[in-house]
């Protein structure tokens, strides 16, 4: 191992642009937690952002299913695309691990090589198995088409110490308050840089500086999705990675100048927060009424909850496990104490069958609920990218 493995100092510049879109990113953050959304919109808002995070970020990878297809496939609607049975797993590996870096993110569990090494094994096999090791080999990133060497990363031997250093540095810096943005960009960067698997490094590199947004309290309600704009513009992604002219990690791009780089995350990452922020206020402005204060009073978790009832009359603790990314143990705890505070009622008392419908003040709210979201044109409008033929 180098000794300039052991500790990470990435080299950058806050510019003068990075400043101003650091300030914008501020505003919109701001303007977005406060603008007032209903259950319904909210809820809207957050599946749509999860929708194109999956998509984009497994199409940069060259995913080969449309955004109504990967819609079809998280809703289970369709999963049978002949030839195409590893985008249908990938997407799906995607949406769960997307949920659950929400999740972590919003316990404020720790950055750790543990919680990395999770998200790739969610990324590859969508099932919380045995965290994945690290490579034990050398790989390479070749040219799809002419089989050119694009870039070789660090030696197999060097990876644990590297990625251990990546962590440390995080840590280190967040103590500091230095801006959350920057660190998610940052971590984007060296981890792909030091490509620790053999496969699943870029979707894994998107996952770990969402999670680190989140958890700062810069995952916008749900409604970020930085994915789209990376996909929209792949040169301009994968120039902005090059830091330096030579492919290989020892021969200079270990102690690049990352400002390049950092000026294009930070960029992007104005466009997709100003993105959010119109559309929020678009929808608060599309003529909602005021929630009412029965409403006002549930917690993020119990909004989720009451929007699965503009689509069905009654819910069991796996509708609620598949829709807050938990257990169904945990689902059946919550279940039992929103019963026991009035807004839900059990219908259906059998062990096997048991199933909870809203209580009378809540269910007169659905039907406005779904209006909402189904009858406005404005709230059923494509997003601002729209998917090319």
């Amino acid at each position: 191992m180098t000794k300039k493995s052991q500790a990470w100092k990435p080299d950058y510049t806050i510019t003068n642009r990075m400043t101003r879109c650091l300030m914008a990113i501020e505003a919109a953050k701001t303007a977005v937690e406060h603008t007032t959304l209903t259950p319904a919109v909210e809820n809207e808002l957050r599946r749509r952002a999860r929708l194109r995070s999956t998509h984009f970020s497994t199409r940069i990878e060259g995913n080969r299913l449309t955004l109504s297809e990967v819609e079809d496939v998280i809703r289970n609607k369709r999963t049978d695309f002949p030839g195409r049975e590893r985008d249908v797993a990938e997407v799906s590996n995607y949406w769960k691990a997307l949920l659950q870096v929400e999740k972590w993110a919003a316990k404020g569990k720790q950055f750790s090589e543990d919680l990395i090494r999770r998200v790739h094994c969610l990324v590859m096999n969508g099932l919380q198995t045995r965290p994945t090791p690290y490579r034990e080999e050398q790989n390479a990133i070749r040219d799809s088409a002419s089989g050119a060497l694009v870039y070789l990363p660090p030696e197999a031997k060097d990876v644990p110490a590297l990625m251990a250093a990546m962590v440390r540095w995080e840590r280190e810096v967040e103590k500091e308050d230095l801006p959350a943005p920057i660190i998610a960009g940052l971590v984007h960067y060296q981890f792909v840089t030091i490509h620790p698997y053999y496969n699943g490094n870029g979707r894994t590199a998107r996952l770990l500086a969402t999670f680190i947004l989140h958890r700062s309290g810069y995952g916008l309600n749900g409604f970020l999705s930085t994915e789209e704009l990376h996909a929209r513009d792949l040169g301009s992604y994968y120039r902005s990675l090059k830091v330096h002219p030579h492919h290989n990690y020892y021969e200079g791009r270990a102690e690049a100048d990352l400002t390049p780089w950092m000026e294009y995350f930070i960029g992007t990452l104005k466009n997709v927060f100003n993105m959010a922020k119109k559309e929020a206020q678009r929808c608060a402005e599309a003529g909602i009424p005021a929630e009412p204060e029965e409403i006002r009073r549930l917690d993020p978790r119990e909004r989720i909850v009451l929007s699965l009832f503009m689509e069905k009359e009654q819910i069991t603790s796996s509708d609620v496990a598949k829709a807050l990314a938990i257990s169904v143990r945990m689902a059946r705890v919550l279940l039992r104490k929103w019963v026991i505070q009035g807004w839900l009622v059990v219908s259906n008392p059998s062990n096997r069958g048991r199933s909870y419908g809203l209580s009378a003040i809540y269910r007169q709210y659905v039907d406005s609920l779904s209006a909402m979201k189904m009858g406005d044109p404005e709230l059923n409008a494509a997003p601002v990218f729209r998917e090319e033929p």
